[in-house]
């Protein structure tokens, strides 16, 4: 039994929900369809979900949003067009916007949560009712009937333990079930979001609690790659990597996946494979738990803009007991999380999320670093990005850092920060946001020099 997850360039339009219909026919295993959004049908096309944030900021702002919700309308018509479905599931969709739009807009967050999770709702009616169309024996499942409980975190759910149980009740159901991605609900009955690319930690859900054999995750490449292909030409393709280097990878700024989306299949020790819509023949990259080591010891090179640094300096700050609590504290009293902190004597450094920060919470802070810590100085530095080596051989081989400090040094790129993960799969360095695209290049001639697929 497997679960099977079609991201939104796989379902753009009529002609990609037919290849995917196709997909899910081929293989009497695949009970379990989660979906997203449409995606974007070219280069200069508009997500369904952008357009639904467009149409729920509009509402809030004007009271009223015709224009942008017969866009949206509009897109499903198109597809339901081209799938040969009668006009009435269009109109389905329209009254279905329609009753989110009347929801509370006092709660903004919760309002938005409505709207936005429409997207994945409305294309599993739609898909639901195609494979109906075609003879299948197909169901639209609603994530609430599911039993899929989340927390009361709107934009952040979490799932909730008794989810799995309930989940686990599909399996007696005939035919193919098609599951909305991206939300769930409280156990006070309110719609509530995963993060952005949630579609993905539905998929991983739904797999844990049906307890699947597989979760197959579909989108537009063939496999996860070495590094990305924007900015290296045809990199490596890996075939086989585990569960920590994948969510080290997609920390780091991988785009396959949301870093939080494969933690339910990785606690149930369901393997994942990454596979091509387009090219549904093609092997994919497995995700498993443990593997056997290539001779590569580094299997990606990841990296994400977007973060600031905070210097601070004092004498002997290695002597003051509490230092680094205080410091943590300051920061922590404006809701923000930090990502490393490396330290001197007489220095330390607290890297963060630029987007967490306000120029209103950089200068609160940096008054309270100096007035209550007694810092010698204390300042912001902005444009840093983060680079990252994975792999679960790095910790048996000897040279990695000097390898990686070299090819940087080839390229001229400045490190900042350096960062060993405890876990020794991940080796992070800080640099300018200017020097990402040749600091990758430059790791990835390094420890990819022969081309070769990763195992």
């Amino acid at each position: 039994m497997k679960v099977a997850k079609f991201g939104g360039s796989s379902l753009a339009s009529a002609d990609q929900i037919k290849k995917v219909s196709d997909i899910i026919t081929a293989d009497q295993d695949r009970k379990f369809v989660v979906v997203s959004a449409p995606g974007k049908r070219n280069d200069e096309d508009t997500k369904v979900t952008d357009l639904l944030i467009e149409l729920g900021e509009t509402f809030l702002k004007e009271k009223k949003a015709e224009e942008p919700l017969q866009k949206v309308v509009e897109r499903y018509r198109d597809i339901a067009k081209g799938l040969g479905l009668d006009e009435d599931i269009v109109q389905t969709i329209e009254d279905d916007l329609k009753s989110r739009l009347a929801f509370d807009p006092t709660d903004r967050d919760r309002f938005m949560d409505q709207i936005k999770a429409s997207g994945e709702d409305n294309n599993a009616k739609i898909i639901a009712r195609y494979l109906q169309s075609i003879g299948i024996v197909a169901d639209y499942i609603h994530p609430q009937d599911a039993g899929l409980f989340v927390s009361n975190t709107p934009g952040n759910a979490q799932v909730l333990d008794e989810a799995y149980d309930h989940l686990y009740k599909l399996r007696d159901k005939n035919g193919i079930l098609i599951i909305p991605g991206f939300f769930g609900f409280s156990k006070e009955n309110q719609l509530v979001t995963f993060p952005r690319g949630g579609s993905d930690i539905t998929g991983s859900i739904v797999a844990a609690g049906v307890k699947a054999e597989l979760y197959e995750n579909f989108t537009d490449v063939d496999s996860v790659f070495a590094a990305n292909p924007t900015v290296v030409d045809d990199p490596c393709a890996i075939k086989r990597m585990t569960f920590r280097e994948m969510r080290e990878l997609s920390y780091a700024g991988f785009g396959v996946f949301h870093d939080e989306a494969l933690i339910p299949a990785f606690k149930s020790n369901i393997p994942v494979c990454v596979k091509n819509t387009n090219n549904p023949g093609a092997s994919g990259t497995m995700i498993i738990n443990e593997r056997e080591y290539a001779l590569n010891p580094v299997i990606g090179i990841a990296a994400d803009k977007g973060f600031s640094t905070i210097y601070v300096r004092k004498y002997l700050m290695n002597r003051e007991v509490g230092f680094g609590r205080k410091l943590l504290s300051i920061i922590e009293d404006e809701g923000i999380s930090y990502e490393h902190i490396p330290s001197g004597i007489d220095d330390t450094s607290v890297i963060l999320e630029n987007d967490q920060l306000t120029p209103e919470k950089e200068e609160k802070i940096i008054h309270r670093i100096i007035n209550e810590l007694g810092a010698d100085d204390a300042y912001f530095e902005k444009d840093f990005a983060m680079i990252m080596l994975v792999g679960e051989g790095m910790h048996e081989t000897v040279g990695i850092a000097a390898r990686a400090t070299k090819a940087l040094s080839e390229k001229e790129v400045n490190i900042e920060m350096i960062n060993q993960g405890s876990s020794e799969v991940s080796l992070s360095f800080g640099i300018h946001d200017e020097d990402v695209d040749k600091a990758i290049r430059g790791l990835y001639e390094e420890f990819f020099s022969t081309k070769e697929v990763l195992q």
